[in-house]
């Protein structure tokens, strides 16, 4: 097994935090990691992406060119990112924030209204782990549990009590797909 991971979107949208909480509950089920970010040469507010690459076998290079899957929360990253999903793997996109539809046909594409469902849920900072939930329910890269375990540490310390918001948005995006 192998997942080739892109995800990027605006700076504040969480975009690292998915990528470090993938690799942590990856690491904590056994398999090798690598996670690299990207970020532009603004603060919040500007683009960042991270590659993360999930594997069986030892990761080689970090760097991610065709992706089994990209997550963008923005427009300006599907616009950067859409061609790099390897033909026949997986494009989830943020509708809330993204218009137009994906030129791509060779792939498969889930919309998901990241945003609006983050508001029902009462916390707007809780759409990348709507995305996030969507994903390892589609793919079963690593269990829920295990990204539930990886929270804490890369929330930080004292940020203990957002771990049950986040648990809701990752499993309203695992029935999103499931």
């Amino acid at each position: 097994m192998e997942e080739r991971i892109l995800i990027a979107g605006f700076g504040g949208q969480g975009v690292q935090s998915m990528g470090q909480m993938l690799c942590h509950a990856a690491m904590s089920e056994g398999k090798n990691v690598s996670w690299l970010p990207s970020y532009g040469p603004e603060m919040r507010g500007g683009t960042t992406n991270c590659s993360v690459i999930l594997s069986d076998e030892p990761v080689g290079s970090p760097l991610v060119t065709q992706a089994t899957c990209a997550m963008v929360l923005n427009l300006p990253s599907l616009d950067k990112f859409e061609n790099s999903v390897a033909p026949g793997k997986l494009l989830l996109i943020n509708q809330s924030l993204i218009a137009r539809k994906t030129a791509r046909e060779d792939v498969e594409v889930i919309y998901i209204p990241c945003n609006e469902l983050a508001m029902e849920l009462g916390n707007t900072r809780v759409g990348n782990m709507i995305m996030l939930g969507a994903y390892i329910a589609k793919t079963g890269v690593c269990s829920i549990q295990a990204i539930l375990h990886a929270l804490p540490h890369v929330l930080g310390p004292g940020k203990e009590k957002l771990v049950p918001i986040n648990q809701k948005a990752l499993e309203k995006g695992a029935t999103l797909v499931g």
